[in-house]
């Protein structure tokens, strides 16, 4: 169980080979990885900032509330911070639980909280101008129901 929190690309397919390689007792691994998207066709790139401490055990915290909660064997999350260009791997994450729905029950959990709670300031850069990436209400939302489940 890893949360990472990085400048540099991974390599999706190599950090995918590693987590499946220490899985044992578990019959699916879910994979996720979110990709710097430039809805306006003009962004040049987008920055993220972090306070390196906090964010990687809020994430920690988070990855073990996952492990807990859906079962799992183990689970990872890869965040990269820094400058990133549209199209590049922004994050990642990984699930693996004796059971289909629990790994993707899993992975759902950490990206909703990834996209509401992890402690990130996003700016996108254009030609002319730049905008603070909000928080979304249906983002929101979406991690406020895992904790209305049954």
């Amino acid at each position: 169980m890893a949360a990472h929190v990085q400048e540099t690309a991974f390599d999706f397919s190599a950090e995918v080979t590693c987590f499946q390689a220490s899985i044992k007792n578990s019959g699916a691994v879910v994979t996720f990885t979110g990709i710097v998207r430039d809805d306006s066709g003009t962004m040049d790139h987008m920055f993220i900032e972090h306070y390196h401490a906090m964010t990687e055990a809020s994430l920690q915290k988070f990855v073990d509330q996952a492990i807990a909660k859906f079962e799992l064997e183990d689970a990872l999350v890869i965040h990269r911070h820094g400058v990133l260009k549209p199209g590049e791997a922004i994050m990642m994450v990984a699930t693996a639980a004796r059971h289909r729905k629990d790994a993707f029950a899993g992975a759902d959990y950490l990206m909703d909280y990834l996209k509401s709670r992890a402690p990130f300031w996003k700016k996108e850069i254009f030609k002319d101008h730049t905008e603070w990436v909000e928080s979304k209400a249906q983002d929101e939302d979406a991690l406020a129901a895992w904790s209305q489940e049954p």
